[in-house]
């Protein structure tokens, strides 16, 4: 090589992978100039987070390339996450955290004219998740990229979020959450490979070259899928893994027949309404047109998802006898359990397999997270509704419900009670697909997130389930990772933290066993108070500064955090504040511990 082509290499390493505070503040003014094609003397902070967020961004792509590299010279079985729900909140700081560059930009911006915490309050959050389901698909994928698990998230790209929320007069008042006004600095787009996503139509059946009794799902509506990455990096490890998040796009943009005859907004309709899919999380389902929507999306980004996955494992595979012992897919919660009856009619109408034999490979496949006790909270879809939007996959349902109670009535005679609670069928009326129930039913692994939780399930839930495969329903209790919500969220208390155990803690949170025997020194019990009171007067700023309301940081900060509704029970916290209130005034001269009760949280529309 000539030591041109050198020099440019070594040049092209220093912007991608910045060593020091010259070639940091190098690749910040690189990002200004020759991204944005802004005057770095003019620049704005929005500017200069984009220039930041991009460095970062040039580092976790060659990582990532290196980690997928190492993916596919192994053969290494893949996890697969669906997850209606990313809740990964911002990017740059866990990005400089993980990276373990924080000290060199710090002081690059500082010699550009600017201070790091100025610069990381310009990201939005990404309105990717709303609550504890995304939170909990984020922490995995961390731990996943920080384990070196080969793995992909997989979700939908929404381009608004859950709403914005103002309270006025006491009033929740919701407005669009247009997170991406500005762009997304983190995503990488991929225009290729485009798939098709089918919807309505009606399916015929066809004998096959063998004689076989084949369907074929036709006379669809097609609405393409295309792909942005996001990278998740490890923690101080060289791998970065990646969540695919999916938009929907039009195939056909512009209907020039109606353009040409003046009807401008027919031109686009098909445009308008393919593109809806991914525009909003969550959907309002109380009307027909929302649940139809909440559908598509499902299976949207689950028929997109197997075209991937499909894609990957026949680069090195033609024979799908072996698929479970390459690809694992966890199911977070009953969204994308449409996936189970999709894989199905894959295997069965696409690749010819036998009903026999494409269930053993399906069920082997997935394994389904629960989040929820509450009965009316278990999803549901009505079966004419399901089988107008997806007419294939209610026949897959309706065959695997009518062998799975085969088996029950074997095991169980004369129990029809049994039966019609094991049933995926919900005969109403109105009938409906009980999608819990297939999750179980299709998968070969059931968790719940929290002991009681998985015990409630085992015991009370799905009480006849847990009889009739005694191993498939276990507990994986819902962890965080670390990382975010302890080294980066309260760098005070980890400097405490670290000072006496060291810092193994950060990959291993069972480290911090380490500091029960120190619990009773007066030296870490003085620093553990100090950490918490530095945090309580940041919390009371932020509130003054949100709300315009003076609290004491002396008092007990007694929080409650969680979307608004009736079954996480804000109402019976109210009440208990009432009676703080009565005790007070009742006996003024009694001992109650001064208390700041703090609400947060969104209500459904």
């Amino acid at each position: 090589m000539s030591k041109a082509h050198d020099s440019h290499r070594s040049a092209l390493n220093a912007l991608l992978n910045p060593r020091n505070t010259e070639e940091m503040k190098d690749s910040i003014l690189y990002h200004l100039l020759s991204v944005q094609g802004r005057d770095p003397e003019r620049a704005g902070l929005g500017d200069m987070f984009k220039a930041l967020a991009m460095t970062m961004r040039d580092s976790l792509v060659e990582k990532w390339i290196k980690t997928q590299r190492e993916y596919y010279a192994a053969r290494k079985k893949r996890v697969y996450y669906l997850s209606m729900e990313f809740l990964i909140g911002r990017s740059l700081a866990n990005s400089m955290l993980s990276l373990n560059c924080w000290d060199t930009v710090e002081k690059a911006l500082k010699e550009l004219g600017y201070e790091v915490d100025e610069i990381l309050e310009k990201e939005e959050d990404a309105a990717l998740g709303n609550g504890g389901l995304g939170r909990l698909a984020a922490c995995f994928m961390d731990s996943i990229a920080t384990m070196k698990i080969p793995a992909y998230g997989y979700g939908i790209n929404y381009e608004y979020g859950l709403f914005f929320q103002k309270i006025i007069n006491g009033y929740q008042v919701e407005s669009p959450d247009n997170w991406l006004r500005f762009g997304n600095a983190w995503e990488f787009e991929r225009p290729m490979p485009l798939y098709p996503v089918n919807f309505y139509g009606r399916v015929t059946t066809r004998l096959d070259e063998l004689g076989h009794l084949r369907s074929e799902w036709v006379d669809t509506e097609v609405v393409m899928a295309t792909a942005a990455d996001v990278l998740v990096p490890g923690y101080h490890n060289n791998n970065v893994v990646n969540i695919r998040l999916w938009k929907a796009k039009a195939s056909r943009e512009l209907d020039l027949s109606y353009f040409d005859q003046g009807d401008y907004v027919g031109a686009v309709h098909n445009k308008v309404y393919s593109e809806t899919i991914s525009k909003v999380l969550y959907p309002q389902d109380k009307v027909h047109a929302g649940q139809e929507l909440r559908l598509k999306q499902q299976y949207f980004f689950v028929a997109a998802t197997f075209q991937d996955i499909f894609r990957r494992y026949t680069m090195h595979n033609d024979d799908f006898k072996e698929f479970s012992s390459q690809v694992a897919i966890q199911l977070n919660d009953t969204h994308p359990a449409i996936a189970i009856p999709e894989l199905m009619r894959l295997l069965l109408d696409e690749r010819g397999l036998g009903w026999e034999e494409a269930w053993n490979i399906c069920v082997k496949t997935f394994a389904y997270t629960n989040h929820t006790l509450m009965p009316e909270a278990l999803e549901t879809w009505s079966v004419d509704l399901l089988g107008r939007v997806l007419p294939r996959h209610l026949q897959i349902i309706f065959e695997i419900n009518q062998r799975f109670l085969d088996e029950v009535r074997a095991r169980y005679p004369r129990d029809e009670h049994k039966v019609r609670v094991m049933s995926l069928i919900d005969e109403g009326p109105p009938k409906r697909v009980r999608m819990a129930n297939l999750a179980i039913v299709g998968s070969h692994s059931v968790n719940g997130v929290a002991a009681l939780h998985s015990s409630l399930l085992r015991n009370r839930i799905f009480r006849d389930f847990h009889e009739m495969f005694p191993d498939r329903i276990n507990n994986k209790t819902n962890g965080i990772t670390p990382r975010r919500w302890l080294l980066l969220c309260n760098p005070s208390l980890s400097q405490v933290i670290t000072k006496r155990i060291g810092p193994q803690w950060i990959t291993d949170l069972d480290r911090l066993q380490g500091l029960r025997p120190l619990a009773g020194d007066p030296g870490l019990q003085e620093e553990f108070r100090a950490a918490k009171k530095a945090n309580k007067l940041r919390l009371a700023e932020l509130i003054k500064t949100l709300v315009d309301v003076t609290v004491d940081p002396e008092s007990l900060f007694d929080v409650q955090v969680k979307r608004i509704h009736e079954y996480k029970r804000q109402l019976l916290n109210v009440l208990h504040v009432i009676d703080l209130y009565h005790r007070i005034v009742s006996d003024p001269g009694s001992e109650i511990l001064p208390r700041t009760v703090i609400f947060a949280g969104k209500a459904a529309p």
